[in-house]
């Protein structure tokens, strides 16, 4: 089944993998993508709690040592095609606590493949949901 085919016949599934080190601002911003001011959900984009169901994964949070291999361990449970969207400063370039004991040496880009990055500290739900449109995008491109 080609990536076209496949996302055009069903609204988006996210799951959101938090990688261990962050203060978890981001994930609170996910969270409020759902509230009824943003509603993600009337564009169909469903929040699913098992990754196996997922179309996208946003990761949040610097990985840590501990968790890079769960990280590649859940990449690889994932059905593909998947996009991994990083958000958050700490996602995309290990942010505050790159360098520090507890995180990874090497940036969650090169543990698993990453198709869309959300800068911010946190970014804004409406940075969130353009990113992730966009990214969604790239699949019926």
């Amino acid at each position: 089944m080609s990536l076209k085919i496949r996302a055009l016949t069903k609204s988006p599934w996210v799951f959101h993998l938090c990688a261990g080190g962050s203060c978890n601002n981001c994930d609170i911003e996910i969270l409020d993508c759902l509230t009824p001011r943003y509603d993600v959900e009337r564009f169909g984009v469903t929040l699913v709690g098992s990754i196996r169901h997922a179309d996208a994964l946003l990761v949040t949070g610097s990985v840590t040592k501990k968790t890079a291999p769960l990280v590649k361990q859940l990449w690889e449970q994932v059905p593909k095609p998947c996009l991994v969207i990083a958000i958050g400063g700490c996602a995309c370039s290990q942010g505050i606590f790159k360098g520090s004991y507890a995180i990874s040496p090497v940036p969650l880009d090169q543990i698993i493949p990453v198709h869309a990055y959300i800068p911010g500290c946190p970014p804004r739900p409406e940075a969130m949901i353009a990113g992730i449109v966009k990214a969604l995008q790239s699949l019926v491109a």
